[in-house]
C-alpha cells in the first residue's frame, strides 16, 4: 500500500499508540520523519527516537511515547 501523505500517516501511527497505551512505535524511516521525530522529542511530545537498520530499505523509526 503505498502511503500519499507520510506525515500524516506518522502522526496517525503516534496517536493510535497512544490511544492504546502502546510504549513504542514503528515506523518506515525518511529523513523528513527523522526531523519531525527530533522536533517531537525536543518539544517534550515523545520521549525520544531511534533509528533502527539505517543503511537498509527497510530502516525504521522506533518512537518512544511517554
Amino acid at each position: 500500500m503505498t502511503v500519499t501523505d507520510p506525515i500524516a500517516d506518522m502522526l496517525t501511527r503516534i496517536r493510535n499508540a497512544i490511544i492504546v497505551r502502546h510504549p513504542l512505535v514503528s515506523i518506515p524511516a525518511s529523513k523528513m520523519k527523522l526531523e519531525l521525530a527530533r522536533i517531537l522529542a525536543q518539544e517534550g511530545f515523545i520521549e525520544g527516537y531511534e533509528l533502527i537498520r539505517p543503511n537498509t530499505p527497510q530502516a525504521t523509526v522506533r518512537i518512544r511515547l511517554h
